[in-house]
């Protein structure tokens, strides 16, 4: 019998049935509720919404971060897939420069940007959960993931380089 302490389940298994979901599916079910629930409540609109001009250039021009991303992962030969079992290679160039997560900021810039187009305070609640989903579960997935993967190499990138911007 051993006399250690019990250690914290550390182990992301409990994530992983809500990681599988790729984050743009996550992102449109939040947006088809906050979408249901501002139709319930007749689409109450925000003072000063909506702003389409604004909404459109913000839901459209997000983008080019995960585009620009993936044809990075392309060019170098590595998984676009997080939960894939290895990347080939920690990729630090282009969006990744400023930005560990340029595919969730602009998943989360887009979500923005329909809240703001559409204009009902009940569409901002999808960006608050696409980030939240993003934050507190996709990236300690990924990050944890590239730290057992990557090492020192990959701490040198957090230390260099913000979650977000």
């Amino acid at each position: 019998m051993s006399s250690d302490p019990p250690r914290p389940n550390t182990d992301l298994t409990m994530v992983l049935p809500m990681v599988k979901l790729p984050p743009p599916v996550w992102a449109l079910i939040y947006l088809l509720i906050a979408g249901a629930i501002s139709w319930w409540l007749g689409w109450q609109r925000m003072p000063g919404f909506p702003l389409p001009l604004l909404g459109i250039a913000l839901a459209t021009n997000p983008w080019v971060l995960p585009v620009w991303a993936i044809i990075i992962f392309r060019r170098v030969g590595t998984e676009v897939n997080p939960t894939s079992a290895v990347n080939r290679e920690l990729v630090t160039e282009g969006p990744y420069r400023f930005t560990r997560n340029p595919m969730y900021l602009g998943l989360v810039v887009v979500t923005v940007g329909i809240a703001i187009w559409n204009g009902a305070w009940t569409m901002f609640l999808a960006p608050i959960a696409v980030f939240a989903t993003a934050n507190w579960v996709h990236i300690p997935f990924e990050e944890a993931k590239m730290r057992r993967q990557f090492g020192a190499a990959y701490d040198d990138y957090v230390s260099r380089v913000r979650r977000w911007i």
